[in-house]
């Protein structure tokens, strides 16, 4: 979790999944990304293309924090919503990264990248649900963006994130 400017925490939910996606997993990781937004949490990608980039753009349609945890040393590799980009020099060891720093990952397709950042939640014991994802001992699997954004509130106690958002259109 992280501290948001009064103080309180913010859960950080890594979203991961393809480089490329077709328009069905597009439409969904948008989805994702403006409900993610909308109960405050602070949302972690890879910052490339495919579902980082949808997700990122639902998220900031929705006024949601994006920060993306690049391979390449390069910034500017960032997709255009990534508000914090992090370049890292370190490839796809960059995944260890995206993973260790949420509070919880939502995987949706995606390929051996995307199997290895749901390996190190995993082994880091982090909540994993997957939305259309690689199905493996340990992933909580939903149907829906709305479905996994309610898990990761339940997991994360991020109902407290829920309340502050609601708190913040009322004041």
């Amino acid at each position: 979790m992280s501290l948001s400017k009064n103080g309180k925490k913010r859960v950080i939910v890594a979203v991961v999944g393809g480089h490329t996606c077709d328009a069905k997993v597009e439409q969904i990781s948008i989805k994702l990304g403006e409900l993610l937004a909308k109960v405050g949490v602070i949302l972690v990608t890879g910052g490339l293309k495919g579902v980082m980039e949808a997700v990122s753009r639902g998220a900031k349609n929705r006024g949601g924090l994006t920060v993306g945890i690049l391979p390449s040393e390069d910034k500017n590799a960032a997709n255009p919503y990534v508000d914090i980009p992090i370049p890292t020099g370190l490839g796809y060891t960059r995944n260890t990264i995206v993973a260790g720093c949420a509070d919880a990952v939502i995987a949706l397709p995606g390929e051996y990248g995307t199997l290895s950042e749901i390996a190190f939640a995993l082994n880091m014991k982090k909540p994993v649900i997957g939305l259309g994802s690689w199905t493996i001992p340990g992933v909580l699997e939903v149907k829906t963006a709305e479905e996994a954004v309610a898990k990761v509130l339940e997991l994360t106690d991020g109902s407290k994130a829920k309340e502050r958002s609601s708190n913040r259109k009322t004041s």
